[in-house]
């Protein structure tokens, strides 16, 4: 079984101002980027699922073919620095995508 994190070469979380949060997925080729965009896998479903949001808190989710990545934003349950808050900077946040097992596509 293939998981994202050992296909992605970038996976990162971060703070897109305080009320969301931006995943950001890169790869390095262009055949690995092209099975996981194929493999249908990454949906607002699987986020939803991922991230126990609704498919409203999930603002962008974007494949950029020409930078061989895709990015989801979502919104914080809390804003960045409040009480509460245990991620500041959401730089933790990409872990759950990490262990996201990528199946093939129903082309091959």
């Amino acid at each position: 079984m293939t998981v994202l994190g050992d296909v992605a070469k970038v996976l990162r979380s971060k703070n897109s101002g305080p009320f969301e949060i931006t995943l950001d997925v890169l790869f390095d080729s262009k055949d690995d980027y092209d099975r996981v965009k194929q493999s249908g896998c990454i949906t607002k479903r699987t986020i939803c699922d991922l991230y126990r949001v609704k498919e409203e808190q999930i603002h962008h989710l974007v494949f950029f073919d020409q930078a061989l990545g895709f990015k989801v934003t979502i919104s914080r349950d809390i804003s960045s620095g409040s009480v509460g808050d245990r991620d500041v900077y959401g730089a933790q946040q990409h872990a759950p995508l990490m262990k996201l097992a990528i199946h093939q596509s129903e082309e091959e």
